[in-house]
């Protein structure tokens, strides 16, 4: 499904399941404010090739007034949008890159949680041997060290301005027992502080910087996100020019889930694109 018509400078693209896990890619007009004229195209699957066709079905004269796209890492999306679109802009948007470092951060955070996991069955196992009853290690607030673990994920995922009294102690039990966790956390935080400037210049050269410390702190869990940066640093630094990101594009998929949510989920495929081409085209 394509519609010239409703091509502008600004895009945004994102792909979203509409039932049975089947993915299609939106290509949406970030002027239409998630009315009227917001749809540019509806790609099933997110193969590259797939895009370009259909993208290409475009007049170029219509495809070259596109100046910026936003759109996450996928390489498929990245190729296709160069591709299609030869005089814009792709800016990787800011929410997926901070969320590529907080699952470094969440992943330090669970393998922590299944060690502890295996040192309590360990425990356990010894205490049954010796005929003994086990009695769990707790904390000052009562958690495990397992439940500590488990019960943190939203607290490393916030700002310390952000959490409660609550979440002020168990933070304080959490740093003082996984000290690596600690420093992983204070790591994520200066990266999150980056997108505070408003200088790619500088904002370069504290990426660079915090790719550097990774790998001088034995982050293990970050190397993977610091080399994802690194590969995609051009895209990634492009956002501190206007600063523009993919809420759009974000924001059209959920009314299009809320759509779904309330149509009982989709039956015919066909006829909920046939209602979403009457209510965003």
């Amino acid at each position: 499904m394509i519609y010239p018509q409703n091509i502008g400078e600004n895009l945004g693209i994102d792909e979203l399941s509409l039932s049975k896990g089947e993915l299609y890619t939106f290509v949406t007009n970030k002027s239409g404010k998630g009315k009227k004229k917001k749809l540019v195209a509806v790609i099933k699957g997110t193969k590259s090739q797939d895009i370009i066709d259909v993208l290409n079905k475009i007049p170029l004269d219509k495809r070259k007034l596109v100046k910026e796209i936003t759109l996450d890492m996928a390489n498929n999306i990245q190729l296709a949008s160069r591709m299609c679109f030869p005089e814009s802009s792709l800016v990787t948007d800011r929410f997926h890159v901070v969320k590529l470092v907080l699952d470094a951060l969440q992943h330090q955070r669970i393998k922590l949680r299944w060690e502890a996991i295996e040192k309590e069955n360990q425990a356990i196992k010894q205490a049954k041997e010796q005929g003994i009853k086990y009695i769990p290690i707790t904390l000052e607030n009562d958690d495990t060290p397992k439940q500590l673990l488990a019960r943190s994920r939203y607290i490393i995922a916030k700002k310390q301005n952000q959490w409660t009294d609550n979440q002020k102690i168990r933070a304080e039990l959490l740093f003082r027992n996984y000290p690596s966790l600690h420093q992983g956390y204070k790591h994520t935080l200066e990266f999150r502080n980056i997108n505070e400037q408003s200088s790619r210049e500088i904002a370069k050269e504290q990426i660079l910087a915090w790719i550097e410390k990774t790998k001088s702190l034995k982050l293990n869990d970050f190397n993977t996100a610091a080399n994802s940066l690194k590969y995609h640093l051009e895209t990634i630094l492009n956002f501190f020019v206007k600063r523009h990101t993919n809420a759009n594009a974000e924001s059209f998929n959920s009314k299009v889930k809320l759509f779904r949510a309330n149509q009982r989920g989709v039956v015919d495929v066909k006829f909920f694109l046939f209602r979403m081409e009457k209510l965003f085209s």
